[in-house]
This record gives structure tokens, sequence and C-alpha cells, in this order.
């Protein structure tokens, strides 16, 4: 999956430092961020190799490669490289840059979109000493929010439900799984029975958990699970979020194309008969 970088390592603790040699500096501008592809791989700028249009702002660590963000200088062509939406890491190679790019566009998106206190209105600065905005104002402080999230294997035998979303709910068109945010005083199984429920009409039973995922596209974290049909396997498809919602047998299931999301890899797991 897109977190599954080894033999690099990930090391989110925040650090007080300024980028040196070798350190990435990904450059932003709007919601997009500065890249090159060099015969299928990506590649990100270093310190000194382009020019930020803000100081830079450490991130996180990818084994002893600190990488660090900035707005772009207003007007810059930087030629060479070009600026790519957050989808553009969904297939980015190799995978230590994919993620390290979703997860970086994950980090400049919540400092953009808080820049002001939500208790008392004035401008937020960043923490000294963690990964933080604060308001010297009235002393609120806040971190980077995660949203829980489940994702459902609804299976009934050698049958595996699938899904597509709507249009207008996503634009993502591929096969997918039941999933939903868990909402305030939910358990997860709670979160898996009531999606379910309001997704496709159907009763859930024998709630196994399986695995989870950050996932860098919509701060989120995904908790996957597998559940049984209870009852009746007649679809009450929710049309406003679904666009389709099947029974498909083990063996009319089509292959994943990619192995970055916990929604393909459970899938390919019922597929397979893992």
């Amino acid at each position: 999956m897109l977190q599954d970088i080894a033999p690099h390592k990930y090391y989110v603790a925040y650090e007080r430092c300024k980028p040196s040699k070798g350190d990435i500096l990904l450059i932003f501008r709007e919601d997009t961020v500065l890249v090159r592809e060099e015969r299928g791989v990506t590649e990100f700028p270093v310190f000194g190799e382009v020019k930020a249009g803000t100081e830079p702002v450490f991130l996180f660590r990818i084994d002893d490669t600190r990488l660090f963000m900035a707005y772009a200088v207003p007007g810059a062509d930087y030629e060479g490289w070009q600026f790519v939406r957050q989808e553009y890491f969904r297939n980015a190679y190799p995978m230590w840059k994919a993620f390290a790019g979703a997860e970086a566009m994950r980090l400049y998106r919540w400092y953009g979109e808080n820049r002001f206190c939500s208790r008392c209105g004035k401008p937020l600065v960043r923490g000294s000493r963690e990964r933080s905005l604060v308001c010297l104002s009235c002393g609120k402080t806040i971190y980077p929010s995660i949203a829980p999230c489940v994702i459902v294997a609804l299976t009934d035998g050698d049958r595996l439900l699938l899904t597509r979303y709507s249009k207008k709910h996503s634009k993502y068109n591929c096969y997918a799984l039941v999933a939903g945010y868990t909402e305030i005083g939910e358990t997860f199984e709670d979160t898996v029975r009531r999606e379910v429920m309001e997704e496709v009409g159907l009763k859930v039973k024998n709630i196994t958990y399986y695995k989870n995922q950050p996932w860098p596209f919509t701060d989120t974290i995904l908790m996957g699970f597998f559940a049984e049909l209870d009852g009746s396997s007649v679809i009450k498809r929710d049309e406003d979020e679904l666009s389709e919602a099947v029974w498909l047998e083990r063996g009319d299931i089509p292959e994943c194309g990619s192995e970055i999301s916990l929604t393909n890899e459970m899938i390919e797991k019922f597929r397979c008969g893992k």
C-alpha cells in the first residue's frame, strides 16, 4: 500500500531546523506541487535547486532526508518542472516519493486551511516545539486532524459486494467497497453496520477487523473490515452516493490495477481466496 515504503523509513516527529544541502524543498502553488519526471521516475527539487517565495517549513523526514514546504515565487515559470495535483501521487514512482508527495500535500492543505483561530478569529502562528498552530491571543492550539473512516468488504459465500461512486460524489470511477466516516459516539463496528445499511440497504454479521491505512487524499485513517451478509441480499442502493452496487462472484471480479490502497488490497484478498 501507499505507506509501505520499506526499506525507506518515515519519521513524522517534528524537528526545529532549517533546510540544508540534500534536503527536499517542495514548492507549492495553490493546490499543486512542483515535480519533474525523468524516465518515469518522480523527482523533487532539493534545497538550492529552485527558488522559494516564502521561508521553508519543516514537514517530516524520510530516512536521513528532511522535507520542507514553501510557496512558489509569484510569476516564476520553473522551467523543466511541472506543478501537479495530489492525484498525481496515486501513480508516482518510486513508492516512497508517492507517499511523501501525498503526505506533504496533506500538511500543506492543513496549514492553508487553518490561518485563523476558530475561537477568537485572530491569526494563527506555527508552533515552535511541535507540529501545531497556536493563537497568541487566546492560547488555542490545533493539530493536524485525521478523520476515521471504515472500508467494508461485504461477502456472501463466494460473492463480494462492489460499488462505484456517483460522479457528483467522487471522481474515482473504479470498483470500490462500501465506505464511510465514523460519526460522534460510534464504534467502528457500528459505523460498518450503519454505512452498509445506508449505502446498499443490507444487514451484516461477523464483522472482522483486517488492517488500517493512513490515506492522505482525504485526510483519513482507513479501517478495513470484512463482514458477512445477514439475511436478504437484495440491494437498495443509495442513488445519490453510488452509481452502481453489485454482487460479483469471486471469479468475475476484475484484477485491481493498483496496489496503493487498502480497498484494492481487500478486493484482491477476496478475489484470490486468501
